[in-house]
């Protein structure tokens, strides 16, 4: 089988983005203080005046697949055999699916002004994304014709994803613009670098069992922010062929009971794919052979491949990127006299601004003098729960983290990848999904002063927001 089927497949089944990384909330490291901008990095008295991951990349990755097809997919990976015991053809059953990838290339951060607890920083991102809804019968054909007892068969291979990849170039501001409120915002270009959307709103297959062959018909819509077999390793640099902007806009407030309440609204924005890009309008006709034959997946995927690539036309077009809106409460509890052990739970809830997609997540940080260790459990649309877990050690100048929120899932793959005869399988209701997340950073410089002892951080004035603040609400004097 060709290597670009295998990868096809795979990315093809593993996408709906939905995969917040909820362990970072409150933790003040430097990925807590980029991805929500209002919170902060450092903390006067204690913290120098910079902070960078210096190139190691922190890096998150996640996917998860529910439906009928786990076993099948997890069987065809990792066994390089198909086991469609659970698929259930022409009932109208579907996959849902996800991909996310986040890796901070770059984060550089300051403490600018004292009056105000000012900061500012810059970052490069590289992400991907993607979403699918895939269903029972599109596997089934992968393994011949052996789960089909018709002859005909309408509309089974309806379906669709999207996947896109972009690097993300950020500048950040977060200002304390009073007492009890902080406003952040993250202004961000967005280079795309890979776009592909494939519609399908209709399909019929005949299948032919005596000459082993089947004719298949597919409409519907496809769209390519790059030409397949084209691309090389430039593309994958920052460019602005494919231009793009983002905002994220975060506001912190401290309760007279110290709870925290923060609101997100995160990367809401788009990009425009270049006139380089390809649109398919597709209505095409192919007859499939060998069906039962060791070659069938390379038959399958060129014929289907070159129908979904007839009636071209080229374009540009403008696709938003996977926005959310977030709102959590957070309160930290001292649990013994000495202050050694410190509890600081967060409750969440993110909701998807352009997509379906909903998550509550529950986030117990317990943290032991510089050792914290985070248990988090989430709730989905789906009705899909995950437990995450992470360790982390943290300094007021360097800390470092690892960790996942799909902590069963991510045991199950890796048990499913090596071990022979795994000891969990597929059971309704259940998911398969991976993930980790990995970071470090370090502060160097001066130390942050307070203004009464403050000999080489000047005090400086209010910041940008704070003096705004100030003439709406006349708070200058």
């Amino acid at each position: 089988m060709k290597k670009i089927l295998l990868a096809f497949c795979f990315v093809l089944f593993t996408f709906k983005i939905f995969a917040q990384q909820f362990s970072q909330y409150n933790t003040g490291t430097l990925y807590d203080a980029f991805e929500n901008p209002a919170q902060r990095a450092f903390i006067p008295d204690t913290s120098n005046m910079y902070a960078s991951n210096f190139l190691i990349p922190n890096v998150n990755l996640n996917f998860f697949f529910s439906g009928d097809a786990q076993v099948t997919l997890k069987e065809r990976l990792f066994r390089n055999q198909y086991d469609n015991s659970a698929l259930k053809i022409n009932q109208n059953r579907y996959n849902h699916t996800s991909l996310n990838a986040n890796a901070y290339v770059l984060m550089l951060r300051t403490f600018y002004s004292l009056n105000g607890d000012v900061e500012m920083g810059i970052s490069a991102q590289l992400k991907a994304e993607g979403k699918g809804l895939i269903s029972d019968d599109t596997f089934a054909a992968l393994n011949g014709t052996q789960s089909f007892n018709n002859t005909t068969y309408n509309n089974i291979f309806n379906g669709n994803y999207y996947f896109q990849t972009y690097n993300q170039i950020s500048f950040t501001y977060r200002e304390k613009v009073t007492k009890r409120l902080s406003i952040g915002f993250k202004l961000s270009a967005l280079l795309g670098i890979a776009y592909q959307k494939l519609d399908v709103t209709g399909s019929q297959i005949t299948y032919d069992k005596q000459k082993d062959t089947a004719g298949v018909n597919l409409r519907g819509t496809y769209y390519s922010g790059f030409t397949p077999g084209k691309a090389n390793i430039r593309d994958y640099l920052p460019n602005f062929r494919n231009p793009g902007a983002s905002i994220s806009i975060g506001t912190i407030y401290r309760t007279e009971d110290n709870l925290n309440i923060q609101a997100n609204i995160k990367d809401l924005g788009f990009i425009h794919w270049s006139s380089r890009s390809n649109i398919y309008n597709f209505n095409g006709t192919a007859n499939i052979k060998g069906l039962s034959t060791p070659a069938r997946e390379d038959s399958i995927y060129n014929k289907v491949y070159n129908v979904i690539r007839s009636g071209n036309v080229r374009g540009a077009f403008v696709t938003p990127i996977n926005g959310v809106a977030e709102l959590s409460v957070n309160k930290s509890y001292w649990i013994d006299d000495n202050k050694d052990f410190k509890y600081s739970p967060t409750l969440i809830a993110s909701k998807e601004l352009f997509y379906s997609g909903f998550v509550a997540g529950l986030v117990n940080p317990v943290q032991y003098k510089n050792y914290i260790l985070t248990a988090t459990a989430t709730y989905d649309d789906l009705k899909i729960f995950n437990l995450g877990l992470q360790a982390m050690y943290k300094k007021p100048n360097w800390e470092v983290y690892i960790g996942t929120d799909k902590l069963t899932q991510t045991a199950n793959m890796a048990e499913y990848a090596i071990q022979k005869y795994p000891s969990s399988f597929y059971q309704n209701g259940s998911y398969t999904g991976a993930d980790i997340f990995i970071g470090f950073s370090l502060k160097f410089g001066p130390v942050i002063e307070h203004p009464m002892n403050a000999s080489t951080i000047p005090t400086g004035e209010k910041g940008f927001l704070g003096r705004v603040w100030g003439r709406l609400f006349k708070t200058n004097n």
